[in-house]
């Protein structure tokens, strides 16, 4: 692109004052910020995961989601694709997407580990400190307007609380601004079928919320 064309469109900007036009027109340039963040968290070697991951489980979906979902961790599954929530536990979250009237690619997902622990155990406090910054980023670039927290360990941690999730599900919290709803697990639901209909009360609340913001 020559000088000329450039200074026609920055011209053009100058007058251009209705919303939507700069944002979209540039929307490449944002994805390509995120490509270049993401390919610097694919080598983060900032905590002992790194020595024993597969893969760096990333995220997936779309970098302009209105919905974020944050779980846990990659398990077995997803450490050897690459890809979050791809496993038992990933079928039944699409199940839950797909059900609110959404698909995978209409959202985020994400987790507040990007390496799987040994044998899925818990994360353990300096691997989510380690972790912060990218989920964090993240978050930052994507913008949503609503996060679901998924399970105890991604609550807990992005809301700096100890609160049980039996206490914090089905309430609005805030992160950053942003509404966060806290929920069960799917792998939790795939153990306590009963409680899938809790969870679908929560996902209602999401629903109405995002309903809300578009009007």
């Amino acid at each position: 692109m020559n000088e000329k064309v450039l200074k026609a469109i920055r011209s053009y900007f100058e007058m251009e004052k209705e919303g939507g036009v700069r944002e979209y027109l540039f929307a490449p340039k944002k994805k390509d910020e995120f490509l270049t963040f993401k390919e610097e968290a694919m080598s983060c070697q900032m905590c002992g995961l790194a020595k024993t991951r597969k893969n760096v489980v990333f995220g997936s979906g779309n970098i302009k989601a209105r919905l974020v979902f944050i779980g846990e961790a990659p398990g077995f599954d997803e450490d050897i694709q690459g890809l979050p929530f791809v496993g038992k536990a990933g079928i039944l979250l699409t199940k839950i997407i797909e059900a609110m009237g959404l698909k995978r690619e209409d959202v985020y997902i994400s987790n507040i580990l990007k390496c799987r622990p040994p044998q899925n155990r818990n994360p353990l406090p300096d691997e989510i400190a380690s972790c912060a910054g990218h989920l964090s980023r993240q978050i930052d670039y994507i913008k949503p307007q609503v996060i679901c927290g998924l399970g105890k360990f991604a609550s807990q941690a992005l809301l700096k609380t100890e609160t049980p999730i039996t206490k914090l599900r089905g309430s609005w919290q805030e992160y950053r601004g942003i509404k966060f709803m806290p929920t069960y697990h799917p792998a939790y639901l795939l153990r306590n079928t009963r409680d899938k209909n809790l969870v679908w009360q929560d996902m209602k609340k999401i629903i109405e919320a995002l309903q809300e913001k578009s009007k």
